[in-house]
């Protein structure tokens, strides 16, 4: 018997993505870190697969994206924690309902003006399904370790009947393409068989709820800002230098031949009794005169 085994490469849109900075200055900071929703379209662009298609510029290769970092947002020496993760629907429950051609179907009734105008193109026929559903209480919070999955929505309309038993809901709903109100079933919502009345809580009306894509798993990548790195710190060690013995100016080079710093170097005594001290400072009018170009050629 053979086994089967495969992970499939998200091909998720930016539009279907939120992201997040989380700043702290030290790895040692105990404050609270500053944290900053950014616009995943603005710095999150999908890899296309032009290799396998023939040039064609529509398929994204899977997993793959271009990442950018706004100079306005990363733009101080620290610890950045870019979180990235599936974009979560804030709405609110309009019913909890069952239709009225099967009164056994529990689901949850949305009304499509109260989603948020990002996502209302979500809130059509099939547009949920997948997303998984939390639900918040009144102080804030979320239900924690519950959520559902929709299995199927579809747009309705509510639909008044006349029951026999006054214990139940009047109002009903039918799928209709003209309506403006979405059906969502779920799983699990049935009782299980060994105990038929333990029906499954899956929402009550005006609860917020949060509907969460499933198209990618979250990620979180780490980001050290810092004034110096592996290159810069090589110029120093390894980069041509040059020192004029008239001025004591001290010239450092890039490995293009640019000047990268400059110094002052000097010798001072502070007093008749004391040592003498080597100095060498960082100059912050730079003598282009030192370039490498009218020393070394």
């Amino acid at each position: 018997m053979s086994t089967f085994g495969t992970k499939k490469p998200a091909n998720a849109s930016p539009s279907d993505m939120e992201a997040f900075s989380i700043y702290v200055p030290t790895r040692d900071f105990t404050g609270a870190p500053t944290i900053t929703k950014l616009n995943a379209a603005d710095i999150i662009a999908p890899v296309y697969n032009t290799a396998d298609t023939g040039g064609n510029t529509n398929e994204i290769l899977g997993g793959m994206y271009n990442l950018t970092l706004p100079s306005a947002n990363f733009n101080q020496k620290g610890i950045y924690n870019l979180y990235i993760r599936p974009a979560e629907i804030r709405t609110k429950i309009l019913d909890c309902g069952v239709l009225s051609s099967s009164p056994d179907v529990r689901g949850l009734v949305f009304d499509i003006t109260q989603a948020p105008a990002e996502y209302t193109n979500k809130f059509i026929n099939g547009g949920l399904v997948g997303y998984k559903v939390e639900y918040v209480n009144s102080d804030g919070s979320l239900l924690q370790n519950y959520f559902k999955v929709i299995t199927s929505s579809f747009l309705c309309e509510p639909i008044s009947q006349n029951l026999t038993d006054s214990s139940q809901k009047s109002i009903r709903y039918r799928y209709s393409d003209s309506g403006n109100l979405l059906f969502c079933t779920l799983t699990p919502t049935a009782a299980p068989s060994v105990k038929p009345n333990a029906i499954p809580f899956i929402g009550q009306p005006n609860q917020t709820v949060k509907l969460t894509n499933s198209f990618f798993n979250p990620v979180n990548i780490e980001v050290d800002l810092v004034e110096y790195d592996v290159e810069t710190l090589a110029y120093m060690l390894y980069g041509e230098q040059v020192k004029n013995v008239d001025d004591g100016v001290y010239t450092v080079y890039d490995f293009d031949g640019n000047i990268y710093k400059q110094y002052d170097l000097y010798e001072q005594k502070v007093s008749l009794t004391d040592s003498n001290y080597e100095i060498r400072r960082l100059r912050d009018n730079i003598d282009f005169n030192d370039s490498r170009a009218n020393i070394i050629g």
